[in-house]
C-alpha cells in the first residue's frame, strides 16, 4: 500500500498514532488515526453516548463521544467507560461557541411565535431554562489533563488559545470542523492536526464559525478537494456519506477518512428516540433543511410541522443555544403523543444508509 507516512501527532505515547496514511487499499489493513478502517463515527450530541463509540472502535473504526451536552462528571465517567471496553483510539468532541447574551426582545418574539402552540397543547408559557449545550472551558480542559483521551475534536471553531494549549499539552491529536476553505486555512494556522471538511449535506449543526452566511455552505463533493488543495493537513470528509461507495468517493477526492453520522442513528447502540427513529425510517427523511428553530444555530433536520409553519430559518429568535428553552415543552408534549412536530430530527440529506443493524456491522460494511 502506498503511503506518505505523514507525521501528524508528535511524540509517541500509548494510544497515539505516529503515521497517517493518505491512501487506502481495501485489500490490506490501513492506519487512519490508529484504526484499521478509514471510518469515523460522527459525534452526535443528544442521540448517543459511549456505547456507540465503543462499538465502532471495536469494529476497527474511530468512535466519537459528544460531550457538549454532558456534565463534567458525565464526561469523566463516559471516557472511563470507553477505556474499560476498548483499548483502541477514540475521539471526544466539544463545542466552542461563545455564550450568547440573553436578548429580551428576541425572547419575547420567539415566545409570541410559539404562543399558539402552547395554547394548543395546554401549556402555560414556560419560564427561562438553562441552555443544555456547554462550550469547552477550563473545567473541561482539566478533565482532559487528567484522563488524556487520544483525540479531541472541536465544532464551531476552536477554544481560546490558552485552553487549546492545555489540550495540546496532553498529547492529544486535535481535529476541528471546517465548512469553507477560509475556515480550513484558519484552523491550519492555529495548529490543528487534521481538518473535518463538513459538507452542507451533513445532519446536525453546521460547524461554521467565521461567517453566519449559510450561502457559503457547499456540498462535500465541492468542499473536500478545495480544502485538500488549500491546506497541508490530513482532511476528513463529512456530509452525505452513507455507504461504501460514498467512502470510496471521499477517499478518491483526497480525504484520508470518511466521517459518518446519520447512518448510525438506527443502530441499537444509538440513543435515538422512538419518534426520531420513526422519522428516519419514513418517507419524511427525504425532506431535510437547515433550521435554527431548535437551538438558534443552523442545523440540518428532517422537515417537520414547526419548520414548515414558522420557516426553517429565522433571524429574530434567541441565539444559540438559548432558543431551545422555549421549544422544549412543546417537544415534550408532542413526543408524548408520538409526534415529532417540534423535535430536532437531526439527519443528513442521505439517510439511505440508515439500517437497524449493529454499529459494528455498519462500520465494516462502510469500509467493505
Amino acid at each position: 500500500m502506498a503511503s506518505t507516512g505523514l507525521c501528524v501527532f508528535g511524540a509517541q505515547r500509548p494510544g497515539r498514532v505516529e503515521q497517517l496514511d493518505r491512501t487506502y487499499n481495501p485489500g490490506h489493513p490501513t492506519t487512519v488515526f490508529g484504526t484499521e478502517l478509514p471510518i469515523i463515527q460522527a459525534p452526535m450530541a443528544g442521540v448517543q453516548a459511549s456505547a456507540l463509540a465503543v462499538a465502532v472502535c471495536n469494529a476497527g473504526g474511530l468512535g466519537s463521544l459528544p460531550c457538549a451536552m454532558l456534565t463534567a462528571d458525565a464526561i469523566a465517567s463516559e471516557i472511563t467507560g470507553i477505556r474499560a471496553q476498548t483499548s483502541r483510539p477514540f475521539i471526544v468532541n466539544f463545542f466552542c461557541h461563545v455564550h450568547a447574551t440573553p436578548d429580551a426582545e428576541r425572547e419575547r418574539t420567539w415566545r409570541a411565535l410559539l404562543a399558539p402552540y402552547y395554547q394548543e397543547f395546554g401549556i402555560e408559557t414556560p419560564g427561562g431554562q438553562s441552555p443544555t449545550r456547554t462550550p469547552f472551558d477550563a473545567d473541561t480542559a482539566a478533565i482532559l489533563e487528567h484522563l488524556r483521551p487520544p483525540i479531541v475534536s472541536f465544532h464551531f471553531g476552536l477554544p481560546a488559545d490558552p485552553l487549546l494549549q492545555r489540550v495540546r499539552a496532553t498529547g492529544a491529536a486535535i481535529l476541528a470542523s471546517a465548512t469553507t476553505v477560509d475556515e480550513a486555512q484558519w484552523l491550519q494556522s492555529k495548529g490543528v492536526d487534521a481538518i473535518i471538511a463538513q459538507g452542507v449535506e451533513a445532519g446536525g449543526h453546521r460547524g461554521m464559525f467565521l461567517s453566519e452566511d449559510v450561502t457559503t455552505q457547499v456540498g462535500t463533493l465541492a468542499l473536500v478537494p478545495q480544502i485538500v488543495r488549500a491546506v497541508s493537513l490530513p482532511v476528513i470528509a463529512a456530509g452525505g456519506i452513507a455507504d461504501a461507495q460514498g467512502v470510496k468517493a471521499a477517499l478518491a477526492l483526497g480525504a484520508v477518512a470518511a466521517q459518518v453520522g446519520t447512518a448510525y442513528l438506527l443502530c441499537p447502540e444509538a440513543a435515538t428516540t422512538a419518534v426520531h427513529r420513526g422519522a428516519l425510517a419514513s418517507e419524511a427523511s427525504r425532506h431535510t433543511a437547515l433550521t435554527n428553530l431548535f437551538t438558534g444555530r443552523p442545523a440540518r433536520s428532517i422537515v417537520n410541522r414547526v419548520m414548515r409553519e414558522l420557516g426553517p430559518l429565522r433571524p429574530d429568535i434567541p441565539r444559540f443555544p438559548l432558543a431551545s428553552a422555549a421549544i422544549l415543552p412543546l417537544r415534550a408534549a408532542a413526543e408524548a403523543t408520538g409526534s415529532g412536530d417540534f423535535s430536532p430530527l437531526w439527519a443528513g440529506q442521505n439517510s439511505s444508509g440508515c439500517r437497524t443493524t449493529s454499529a459494528a456491522e455498519l462500520t465494516r460494511s462502510l469500509a467493505s
